[in-house]
């Protein structure tokens, strides 16, 4: 099978960069084709353009959205792999989501009706926040995070959510705690 590995954290020493490490590596062991995209090892431009917005509607896009796409396109399994800042997702995934995952490539509408172009396509997002997931359940954000993300995005495009996973108290966490998760993370692959 072939995984995409979509990662944005800017630190590679960091408990999300672990996780990551933990993804590829029991891929690895299973001897699946992996790719990763390190948005900040990558400098992505995260800045949807008014060029952006035109292109779109004229299906050209800048080489580097056009090299993701193909990335996105290769795949048969995208993992996404960011923590949770101000309640969504950092702003470099945000505006890779803004400039990659663009009309005519990851969805369009006919006849008025949206459809997902990346039908056939399984995500699996591995979150950490720094809340008690007790507070995000009794807040509504947990939910909230699954509507924004899961249906407002990776669902809208055609991908199928297998798992998201959320892992609270990262800023605070230990390493029983972290190994825990990493089972978890291994039992899904």
């Amino acid at each position: 099978m072939k995984h995409l590995i979509i990662y944005a954290h800017p630190n590679e020493q960091s408990l999300n960069g672990y996780l990551k490490k933990i993804v590829f590596d029991k891929l690895n062991q299973q001897r699946h084709e992996i790719k990763v995209r390190n948005l900040y090892q990558l400098n992505f431009n995260p800045v949807l353009s008014l060029e952006d917005i035109e292109g779109q509607r004229k299906g050209k896009v800048y080489e580097d959205v056009k090299a993701e796409q193909n990335y996105i396109a290769w795949a048969d399994s995208i993992t996404f792999i960011y923590p949770i800042w101000w309640t969504g997702l950092p702003a470099i995934m945000k505006g890779y989501i803004d400039r990659v995952f663009s009309y005519g490539f990851a969805y369009k509408y006919d006849k008025g009706i949206q459809k997902g172009l990346l039908a056939g396509k399984q995500a699996i997002i591995i979150n950490t926040h720094g809340k008690s997931r007790q507070e995000y359940n009794d807040i509504g954000m947990d939910r909230a995070l699954k509507l924004t993300s899961d249906k407002g995005i990776y669902t809208y495009c055609g991908l199928e959510v297998k798992h998201h996973l959320f892992f609270d108290q990262a800023d605070r966490v230990d390493a029983e705690i972290i190994e825990q998760w990493a089972k978890e993370i291994k039992s899904i692959f």
